[in-house]
């Protein structure tokens, strides 16, 4: 059995965050997809959000995990794209709303405004919470 695959990408505002993420991704065993940036010098946010979309367009990727300074600006590039639905998180709760009820296969956290512990709680919730369908399947529909 195959081990899902997890896009990662991040800009230098989020590099820090990405780090530690990518690291519990890894511990849970899924296989990450890192798709930069690499370090703190600073790159520019669409390219990573791009890259994503393009990851999970291309089937390399179901869900995917963006981080950006504030998560706002890679959110919006992101979200440019037809097949994504990235969903800028601040909690727990924030995390499982957008999975039950926008079934989002991208979680986007602000590396300088979501402390470290708050983003992994985040990310848990991305990772286990299940789309409700219902209701809400025809409200994402609309969105694609």
């Amino acid at each position: 059995m195959s081990r899902e695959v997890i896009a990662l990408a991040g800009d230098h505002g989020g590099y820090d965050l990405k780090v530690s993420l990518k690291e519990y991704l890894e511990e849970q065993g899924f296989e990450v997809l890192d798709l930069g940036c690499h370090s703190r010098e600073s790159v520019d946010y669409p390219d990573f959000a791009h890259a994503m979309a393009d990851a999970i367009g291309h089937g390399k990727a179901k869900r995917g995990v963006l981080v950006c300074g504030s998560g706002i600006g890679i959110s919006i590039a992101a979200n440019r794209h037809a097949h994504i639905r990235a969903a800028l998180v601040h909690d727990r709760l924030t995390a499982e709303l957008c999975r039950q009820h926008n079934n989002a296969n991208v979680v986007v956290l602000g590396g300088r405004t979501t402390g470290p512990d708050v983003a992994l709680d985040c990310l848990k919730a991305f990772l286990t919470t299940e789309f409700e369908g219902g209701r809400h399947q025809r409200r994402v529909d609309k969105m694609s």
